[in-house]
């Protein structure tokens, strides 16, 4: 049975802890994971142990350092790094070379997957002009205090969203969609009707803004397996 390995690796003097899983195979590529804004979680533990079930070497990133006891908790630690898109990117790239050094990841492609404000943090790293073959962000939120500059995204990108998402409004869609267009992204956008926010996590939460959609989980899944088999040829 496939498990995960933590890995420690650091953003300057800041102490993270990675979870790693490994294929049992030699991997196809390396998928860089971000979580939620809960950080790690059981559901985005299993996405990553899916993912070296699929054949592929997987990290989970760390946002924080340390585990939020409660949403209150996670939003806090959140705000400690999103609001300068430089800090916040530099966190994320750090979350990048952790997984570049892995022995297996060496020559391989990478790419990098998110849910929630981690589909966020990926679609970051493609703005910032990254080095992946392919972003897929599961209903992350899509707005950016740095947007991508013309030619500056080398990913193929592959957005998976809730079109009833009440913390992704469709003016926030339109932007993004405007922003990939004048960066000349090479991007696709997956919008699932009458779907909210989490529709990748079954936990039960009391947050309205949050339900999970099994259709909506199942097909974007297969999307981003579909994207896999095109870039990892």
């Amino acid at each position: 049975m496939m498990s995960l390995e933590p890995f420690t690796y650091f953003d300057g003097a800041s102490q993270l802890k990675g979870w790693i899983a490994h294929p049992a195979a030699t991997p196809r590529a390396a998928i860089l994971v971000f979580p939620t804004i809960m950080n790690v979680t059981p559901v985005v533990e299993a996405k990553a142990l899916a993912l070296a079930e699929a054949g592929y070497l997987a990290l989970i990133a760390d946002f924080y350092g340390s585990q939020p006891r409660n949403f209150e908790e996670a939003r806090a630690a959140a705000a400690d790094i999103r609001p300068d898109p430089q800090l916040y990117r530099r966190r994320l790239k750090a979350g990048l070379k952790a997984l570049c050094s892995q022995p297996e990841a060496r020559g391989l492609p990478i790419a990098a997957i998110g849910f929630c404000m981690g589909g966020q943090a990926a679609l970051e790293l493609a703005r910032d002009g990254a080095p992946l073959e392919a972003v897929v962000s599961f209903h992350g939120l899509l707005d950016t205090g740095l947007p991508a500059e013309p030619g500056g995204i080398s990913a193929r990108i592959l957005v998976c969203h809730g079109d009833a998402d009440p913390m992704v409004p469709r003016s926030q869609v339109i932007a993004f969609w405007e922003e990939m267009d004048e960066a000349r992204a090479n991007w696709h956008f997956h919008s699932y009707s009458g779907v909210k926010h989490g529709f990748t996590n079954p936990a039960p939460n009391d947050n309205p803004a949050t339900d999970y959609d099994a259709s909506a989980d199942r097909q974007s899944w297969a999307a981003m397996l579909e994207l896999f088999d095109e870039v990892f040829v």
